[in-house]
């Protein structure tokens, strides 16, 4: 299966235009964001848990990244409430499931193959450190040969002077209105925009806070098996 999957491409997917696909277990469901693969695929999609429903054991050949958005995400490392992000690298393996249900940010399939740290924050107590502009605050989450991951609070009406992306960008708004020239990204927006690409973005009158990933577009990755 492919979707979005032309690298190349600026992609922008709104609330609106979600359509949730169910998954192979009962009470869990995606909406696709991009994907190259099968089953076992590169993926980024919005993951839907229902009250009580679970995933089988399964090892995460490529590794996983998730940021939980709501509810309370549960595996055998302990419950990860709204706001957790974590990182299960190549070859680890875990049986997730959610009590109340939950809601998940989720990219399979996008570690460097030497990007084997385990990592686990709590974004509603980690700290904020200054952007490089008045009213930009910015909460590092991983980086690795060149790719970061970071949270990004905007203060209401924040500008951010025009840029390059030489390895790509990737959004996710999680609060407020982001907006660029090319127009304005409620709360639960995903962009994409490629390598070499260019904007000069801001926040709307009720500020914004964005997830945040740049120059990882093209990076080399966890090959899939040639099977999926």
């Amino acid at each position: 299966m492919e979707f979005n999957a032309d690298f190349s491409l600026r992609v922008v997917q709104t609330p609106d235009q979600a359509a949730w696909v169910p998954s192979p277990l009962p009470g869990v469901e995606r909406r696709m964001l991009d994907r190259v693969g099968g089953e076992v695929a590169r993926a980024t999609s919005i993951v839907r848990y229902a009250p009580g429903s679970s995933f089988s054991r399964h090892v995460h050949g490529g590794g996983e990244e998730i940021l939980v958005l709501d509810g309370v995400f549960s595996d055998e490392s302990g419950d990860h409430p709204a706001g957790t992000y974590l990182r299960n690298p190549p070859g680890s393996a875990h049986a997730p499931f959610s009590r109340e249900g939950c809601t998940l940010f989720v990219k399979l399939w996008q570690f460097a193959p030497d990007d084997l740290a385990p990592v686990r924050i709590d974004t509603r107590t980690a700290p904020w450190h200054p952007g490089l502009v008045p009213g930009l605050s910015v909460m590092p989450l991983h980086e690795h040969d060149g790719i970061s991951t970071a949270l990004v609070r905007w203060a209401p009406d924040t500008r951010f002077s025009r840029h390059f992306h030489p390895g790509g960008e990737e959004i996710l708004v999680l609060q407020g209105l982001f907006a660029d020239e090319n127009g304005e990204y409620p709360a639960g927006t995903w962009l994409r925009s490629p390598r070499w690409s260019e904007h000069a973005p801001w926040a709307g009158p009720q500020g914004a806070l964005i997830y945040v990933k740049v120059g990882h577009l093209g990076a080399t990755t966890v090959p899939l098996p040639l099977a999926s």
